[in-house]
């Protein structure tokens, strides 16, 4: 693989359908050997970023680079690019190495190379026992295996994943991540653009996480940065979840309704609006430094924790504590607590405009 062909960069490349814009103004690296996830909801422009890449769909503005490569006005087969996408797209009356051989027999690979190659994917993928049958011998996630091992075959620089995984069941779906980080390890060399709407899939395999919302990058960052220190409420509600707590800036920490919080301001002013940020695991049950006091409002059994929704004040906040063997009821009053160094102070009021 040259190295003159991984990597990807988004030059404020923005996309438009009938004026409507889709994607505003994205710049953003990949570096070469990077799996970068692009984590959204649905309509954050997120897939149209990955289909830019691709060449199937064109900037109104910006351009689209593969290592020191343009290739904003390049046809989608001739950027050299692996790509799987969520509903596998096997061809159903093609045997799997012949799924497999699809995109080298199309850029007239040599027979034996194709052979060659085939096998070499298909090993790498665990499907090398597979060849012979047909997708509809296989389960969704040998399907899925397939797809990679094609997209694999020709060799790219680049691979795009679109959801991958989401036709998956739950089990399923952990196994394949399994393996994608396994075939991360494996090939080093390949830059790996990831777009899911799951936070698991991104902060398991991804290198670093770009947070889409309303067709504009919101943050990037490493999945300690983005987990631990977000810059912005929306970032945190979606990477992991998180308690979001209206306070007001006072001397030496901030303070939520009755309770004085002893937190790290970071300079904000006095008097200043905020909003705390705390991970629900971080959140304790019974006294403790930070206390808030609340009455129950629900509680599901998770298996190994209980998640606690306590309304303080009017807001709910979340408590994940380990599986407790007698509950509190519903309306019992209760303690929780966090420390300080588990609280981020992030800006009130971040308009996602």
């Amino acid at each position: 693989m040259s190295t003159t062909s991984s990597g990807i960069r988004f030059d404020s490349v923005t996309v438009a359908y009938d004026g409507n814009v889709v994607l505003d103004a994205l710049d953003l690296t990949v570096g070469p050997g990077e799996v970068m996830a692009l984590l959204g909801p649905s309509g954050s422009g997120k897939t149209t970023a990955l289909r830019a890449v691709a060449g199937f769909v064109r900037p109104a503005s910006g351009r689209v680079f593969l290592g020191d490569r343009d290739v904003t006005g390049l046809p989608p087969h001739r950027r050299g690019i692996g790509m799987v996408v969520q509903q596998y797209a096997l061809f159903p009356h093609m045997r799997v190495a012949d799924n497999v051989a699809f995109g080298l027999k199309a850029r007239k690979t040599a027979k034996a190379e194709i052979r060659t190659r085939v096998a070499e994917a298909l090993e790498l993928t665990g499907m090398g026992a597979y060849a012979r049958r047909h997708p509809r011998e296989l389960s969704g996630g040998q399907q899925q295996r397939v797809a990679i091992a094609r997209a694999l075959a020709i060799r790219p620089d680049v691979l795009l994943l679109d959801e991958p995984l989401s036709a998956l069941d739950a089990q399923l779906r952990s196994g394949m991540l399994a393996e994608l980080a396994r075939l991360h390890r494996e090939l080093p060399d390949v830059s790996i653009l990831y777009v899911t709407h799951d936070q698991v899939e991104a902060l398991t395999l991804a290198d670093r996480i770009a947070v889409m919302d309303r067709a504009k990058l919101r943050a990037c960052g490493t999945p300690r940065e983005l987990y631990r220190a977000p810059t912005d409420e929306f970032t945190a509600s979606f990477v992991g979840g998180a308690n979001l707590l209206p306070v007001t800036v006072g001397t030496g920490g901030v303070s939520f309704g009755d309770a004085e919080i002893k937190v790290d301001t970071g300079g904000a002013a006095r008097g200043a609006s905020a909003t705390l940020c705390v991970r629900p695991h971080l959140v304790g049950l019974g006294d403790g430094p930070n206390r808030l006091t609340g009455t129950v409002g629900e509680i599901q059994w998770r298996g190994a924790t209980h998640r606690l929704y306590v309304d303080v004040d009017g807001h709910r906040v979340m408590a994940d504590v380990r599986e407790l063997k007698a509950p509190p009821a519903f309306g019992e009053s209760v303690s929780l607590h966090f420390s300080s160094e588990d609280a981020v102070l992030l800006p009130a009021g971040v308009s996602h405009d």
